[in-house]
């Protein structure tokens, strides 16, 4: 069996090669990885085309024999992957749009179930990619009240539904899936895009973090150096301040707007800003943002 979780992974080592060559100097090896990375990535994509057209199905396949649907695999590609340009764009609300119906029958008790893993905590950063702010804390709602057992904070490889039934739980604590977690709730607050080398902030912030104090983010570790911003509502206004002890990424910052509202007035550093779409570009550090609020009812993303 073909499974393109490994594929992902195989793209991911790829540029991890390239990067650690280039960085030692070893231009000529760099070159040739980077050939073959690309002959990859290209048979990587015409083989997830095929297997879509083979298996008539409008999501991406777990593997290529198989057909199947297997959405915590399917992350791999986005978080920690990156790289989606081998990923059919047309598949990609698809695959996701299923798997929170299925969630939801699922939490809701619409249909009956006998186990699931947390590895589907995956799934949290792909929804805060996707613009589905109030889906992905709904998902972390759901796992943060499934754990087992709850007073170890922690959760097992498989979570049966009747906690008390004797069977298999896997490891206990399972590492992988403390990993999958702690880059989901990082990814609330920054993740790298890496279609324009950005650093996206604050896309998974709920509006209601954004009262009272607000948020702050203290020296978090990135590629760019430590990220340290705040985020407040308060008198009419939306208050963002990122510091300046890191460097710019080469797509710059990007402030994601919180509020169901579309923004109202703005202005960086004291002179007039765009907003594109809900994304607000950074590309001057420090920075100190502040937005108008509008009574308007026009919401900026519809994630219901």
């Amino acid at each position: 069996m073909h499974s393109y979780w490994d594929d992902f992974w195989a793209l991911k080592g790829y540029d991890g090669a390239i990067h650690i060559a280039t960085t030692l100097g070893e231009s000529g090896q760099a070159n040739a990885w980077q050939r073959d990375r690309d002959e990859f990535r290209h048979d990587l994509a015409a083989s997830l085309l095929a297997a879509t057209a083979a298996h008539r199905i409008d999501y991406l396949p777990g593997a290529a024999e198989l057909g199947d649907f297997d959405p915590t695999s399917s992350a791999i590609a986005f978080t920690p992957g990156g790289d989606l340009r081998p990923i059919p764009p047309q598949l990609v609300r698809p695959t996701f749009e299923r798997y929170w119906r299925e969630f939801v029958e699922r939490r809701d008790g619409q249909k009956t179930w006998e186990d699931y893993t947390p590895y589907e905590l995956r799934t949290v950063g792909i929804f805060v990619r996707l613009g589905w702010r109030e889906r992905a804390q709904e998902l972390l709602s759901f796992f943060m009240a499934d754990r087992r057992p709850a007073a170890w904070n922690q959760w097992a490889e498989v979570v049966g539904r009747d906690p008390r039934k004797t069977r298999f739980v896997g490891d206990m604590p399972h590492g992988w899936i403390a990993s999958d977690f702690i880059r989901a709730a990082l990814d609330l607050f920054a993740y790298e895009r890496d279609s324009d080398d950005a650093l996206v902030l604050a896309a998974g912030i709920p509006a209601a973090w954004l009262d009272g104090p607000g948020i702050a983010l203290k020296r978090l570790r990135t590629p760019y150096g430590p990220l340290t911003y705040s985020l407040r509502k308060g008198n009419g206004r939306v208050l963002f301040h990122v510091d300046g002890g890191m460097r710019l990424p080469r797509g710059g910052l990007v402030l994601v707007w919180p509020e169901t509202n579309a923004p109202g007035v703005t202005r960086l550093n004291g002179k007039p800003a765009t907003w594109h779409g809900n994304e607000l570009p950074i590309a001057e550090l420090p920075a100190d943002v502040v937005v108008n609020l509008r009574a308007s009812t026009i919401r900026v993303v519809n994630n219901k």
